[in-house]
């Protein structure tokens, strides 16, 4: 069984594929400062609950947005599984190629998600990542990657505002009853979940005329169930396409 591990600034997502079959799913919050012994306990749990341990784990592969755990994953896998992780980072193949000024800027979890998407939908595409940031990545119809946008989350803008305006306070992210709200809370929420939806229509509408074709936009991310049922430019929305995207690096770059 492959383990499939995607560290993000906010949250971490764990799978546990059979072959392509994704048997298993966690997501966990993010510590930058847990060491290898510390990843293994936390993962260890996650197993326990579902009846697994690290005897079921045959593989790894992993991609990290937080470049000090990337050298705890791989010492992890080596020393309580016996066997070299797969890391996602320059130099590992992974079909796509980024047509962009600086590819090492790429973060790895954009480049999973692209690799996913491509599986899924042909080219050309957008892949909308709701996550601590919301990241928007343009794939040509050629299947280059040619960059994208990066705009602030959803709870990264709410947190600020709170800490900005005294009379406001943290809030549900959820819908309100309409884009008019009645009370503060639903002002807020107008402004958190039908603000951003127009933020990601807008910028995939933008980015889609760039990209010219019949462009489909994909929506992958913790938050991505809540804001894209309110984009009209959202296709479809695959909760697992980091790991999923992980899961075909790791086979492209196994022995023929």
């Amino acid at each position: 069984m492959l383990l499939a591990i995607d560290v993000g600034n906010t949250q971490t997502v764990v799978g546990l594929y059979d072959g392509e079959r994704l048997a298993d799913h966690w997501r966990t919050a993010s510590v930058r400062s847990q060491t290898a012994d510390e990843l293994a306990v936390e993962l260890a749990g996650l197993l326990a609950v579902r009846g697994r341990s690290f005897a079921d784990i045959d593989a790894t592969v992993a991609s990290s947005g937080v470049p000090q755990l990337s050298v705890e994953l791989a010492g992890m896998a080596r020393s309580y599984f016996g066997h070299e992780a797969l890391i996602l980072a320059p130099g590992v193949k992974t079909g796509l190629p980024l047509m962009v000024d600086n590819p090492h800027e790429v973060g790895p979890d954009r480049v999973a998600n692209c690799v996913a998407a491509l599986s899924l939908r042909p080219a050309p595409l957008i892949v909308v990542d709701f996550g601590t940031a919301i990241n928007f990545d343009a794939v040509s119809a050629a299947g280059e990657f040619v960059g994208g946008a990066i705009a602030p989350g959803v709870e990264v803008s709410m947190q600020a505002l709170g800490e900005r305006a005294a009379r406001l306070f943290g809030i549900e992210l959820a819908a309100p009853r309409a884009a008019i709200g009645r009370n503060t809370v639903e002002n807020m929420q107008s402004g958190a979940i039908f603000g951003c939806a127009g933020l990601v229509d807008g910028l995939v509408g933008r980015i889609g005329g760039e990209l010219g074709g019949d462009v489909r936009a994909i929506a992958t991310g913790g938050l991505a169930g809540v804001i894209a049922p309110h984009c009209a430019t959202i296709d479809s929305v695959e909760p697992w396409l980091t790991l999923e995207g992980l899961r075909l690096i790791w086979e492209r770059n196994q022995p023929a």
